[in-house]
């Protein structure tokens, strides 16, 4: 059975960092593109990041290009996304997800598991 757990979302203050987490359990983190979708309140979900298995390949948005941060580490299951430079328009839900398509560039949302998400509030 495979699970995605975030953890690391909080309250933060315009311009401050928070450092997000997703622990991987099921047998695929070492093969799967990953990534990070964020829902702010009356928006779509939006895709903002992701990295291949391999942590070679990396995809921003433009809208956190610059500011956030994506790694992984396989041999623990479990990536991350160092968020800086926040600001109050980052406020949203974060989930992390693992991707089912092959790496590319822009990678394919297609997802085939998801987290639970993690509150991210951003106060100005």
């Amino acid at each position: 059975q495979v699970q995605l757990v975030e953890s690391g979302g909080g309250l933060a203050q315009d311009g401050g960092s928070l450092r997000l987490s997703c622990k991987v359990s099921g047998d695929i983190f070492g093969s799967t593109t990953m990534g990070w979708f964020r829902q702010a309140p009356g928006k779509e979900r939006e895709f903002v990041v992701a990295i291949s298995w391999s942590g070679d390949g990396t995809y921003y948005a433009d809208s956190i290009k610059g500011r956030f941060g994506i790694s992984r580490d396989n041999a623990k299951n479990t990536m991350y996304l160092q968020m800086n430079s926040l600001k109050p328009e980052d406020t949203a839900v974060y989930y992390c997800a693992a991707l089912g398509a092959p790496w590319e560039n822009p990678p394919r949302p297609d997802v085939d598991y998801w987290g639970q998400g993690t509150q991210v509030t951003v106060s100005s």
